[in-house]
């Protein structure tokens, strides 16, 4: 009981703890009180002919025989410090077999608190689930009334390790569950009051789940346990942005023949004609020149060293003149990524055969329209437009 005792001046202590200089500043609340109730289950050590549940069934449940409550302090909206008191009584459920018993164990932990919820970044999908993870040590004190050896009492500790599920009702309330194992090392006596077996010295496991409330204290808007900070709110943001971004990228389409780029086996066809689901130009008859201009210049079509009309040699024209037909035409376009005014790697075929030309043609003149999508506001749209026009020029 002195271990009990001890808890609860602890708790009277720092219940009204929340003006404190380290907590003045905070963003948010760092105090809570839970009570939890539920059932245990012993493991080991028992004597011959007891237990705490029937063998030869897979399921038992047993009335309510655990009570745990505890404060807890968070250091931060990840980690905290939790110190509990609490309750429990071992016996056979009455439908085992078991041979009559009872032990009652009063106990005290100390245990770090790491917020998985945080840490798993739950707010991603949800504002009302969390996750708690708790571990640390605890003492115990063992009362055992067994018909057969008497009664008995010893002192123990050992190791506590848990989960709790958390579902946030309010901002001061929550229900929370609770699974935990404890291990102890110093434990001689069986479940069952008896002396333990040499083999089963110094050793106890039990299990405990239960159900409970979680009150937090404060006055700010949120407890740690539900605090979501700024950077965690921008990590998000600039996580869904950079995947984003890898999407658009991967939709690229240079040569804006729709198909993307990745998809594209052939990027820098001329702009208006006709491809398949590869990106390649249609040229039933493989002259390199595609089908759609060949319609256009019916008269024209271009050989390995020549370009020859059609119905005889009376309509010769150069590749010079099909390549200002080309241009004229407008399929000799120069394309660029999002907001850049230099052509992109797609385009550099093209810009090469308009620069080539105009080194043979120095009387040529060519008239340069810069272009931007929908993207962005008019002003910059057609600043934009005019630098990737003037960059050409320049080249």
């Amino acid at each position: 009981m002195r271990y009990l005792y001890l808890f609860f001046l602890f708790l009277s202590h720092h219940h009204w703890a929340q003006k404190s200089a380290f907590q003045k500043d905070s963003l948010y609340n760092r105090w809570s009180f839970e009570v939890l109730a539920g059932q245990n289950k012993a493991v080991r050590p028992f004597s011959e002919g007891y237990y705490s549940a029937n063998p030869n069934n897979y399921f038992n449940f047993s009335g309510v025989n655990h009570f745990d409550a505890g404060v807890r302090y968070m250091f931060s909206d990840r980690f905290g410090l939790k110190l509990s008191g609490g309750y429990d009584v071992f016996t056979d459920d009455g439908s085992s077999g078991s041979l009559p018993f009872e032990t009652k164990a009063y106990n005290l932990s100390l245990q770090g608190v790491v917020n998985l919820a945080r840490i798993l970044r739950f707010e991603t999908f949800t504002k009302r689930i969390g996750l708690l993870a708790h571990g640390g040590v605890q003492v115990a004190k063992m009362y055992a009334d067994n018909p057969v050896t008497g009664s008995l009492n010893e002192d123990n500790g050992g190791f506590i390790l848990g989960l709790t599920p958390q579902f946030r009702i309010t901002k001061w309330l929550a229900l929370t569950g609770d699974f935990s194992a404890v291990s102890n090392v110093r434990q001689h006596l069986n479940w069952d009051g008896s002396y333990s077996a040499k083999s089963n010295n110094l050793t106890g496991l039990f299990y405990h789940t239960s159900l409970g409330l979680n009150f937090y204290f404060g006055n700010k808007e949120a407890h740690a346990d539900w605090y979501v900070s700024a950077q965690n709110i921008s990590n998000v943001d600039d996580e869904a942005r950079k995947r984003l971004d890898e999407i658009e990228t991967l939709m690229n389409d240079t040569d804006k023949d729709g198909v993307p780029d990745y998809l594209d086996q052939e990027n820098n066809t001329p702009a208006g004609v006709a491809v398949d689901t590869r990106g390649k130009y249609i040229d039933l008859n493989r002259n390199g020149v595609p089908d759609e201009l060949e319609r256009e210049k019916s008269n024209i079509r271009i050989d390995q060293n020549y370009i020859s009309g059609e119905g005889g040699n009376s309509n010769y024209a150069s590749s010079q003149e099909v390549l200002a037909a080309l241009i004229e035409k407008g399929y000799l376009s120069i394309y660029f990524n999002i907001n850049k005014d230099t052509p992109n790697s797609g385009s550099t075929h093209n810009v090469m055969l308009i620069y080539k030309y105009l080194l043979q043609h120095p009387e040529a003149k060519i008239k340069l329209v810069g272009y931007a999508d929908l993207r962005g506001d008019e002003a910059a749209n057609v600043d934009l437009s005019q630098r990737r026009a003037q960059k050409l020029k320049n080249f």
